[in-house]
């Protein structure tokens, strides 16, 4: 048995309402950004649908994005496994590849992952190419706007 579960009655918000809500802190100059994750191998990984992302995170107004890879510890790669052998067996073979023992993938899907995100990035303005530094200019002063997102 599972030591954590989420709750039936909890479920993340809506992408649309997380990139409005991304629009409105960046508008208030609160630097905010968009953070992908896990991406899912051959599920969520798509070249087309990351792409529309990151261009929806521009849309919005995001200073960067990020696109971070599924990891599976030991004791998740127990339960997502079987997973992916229930609902996606035909991912199971590249799943134990990509993972085999280790928890956070090979390199090479990482550095696949990275350089598919940077070309999207820099094709939509934001971000810079790695993780770090925004290339999008931010405001530094507070204002009253913000006071009224909390």
């Amino acid at each position: 048995m599972p030591i954590c579960r989420a709750s039936p009655n909890r479920a993340a918000p809506r992408p649309d309402l997380r990139l409005a809500a991304v629009r409105k802190l960046n508008d208030a100059g609160i630097p905010a950004g968009v953070i992908c994750a896990p991406v899912l191998p051959g599920i969520t990984d798509k070249p087309k649908e990351l792409e529309a992302l990151v261009k929806a995170a521009a849309d919005a107004g995001a200073i960067n994005i990020y696109a971070n890879p599924l990891f599976l510890k030991q004791c998740s790669r127990s339960i997502f496994l079987p997973f992916i052998a229930e609902r996606f067996p035909g991912l199971l073979p590249m799943y134990e590849r990509l993972y085999g023992e280790r928890d956070f993938g090979s390199q090479a899907y990482r550095k696949h992952l990275s350089a598919l995100m940077s070309k999207f990035k820099k094709k939509y303005g934001i971000g810079a190419p790695g993780p770090r530094g925004p290339i999008r200019e931010r405001s530094e002063g507070r204002t009253d706007a913000q006071l009224e997102l909390f």
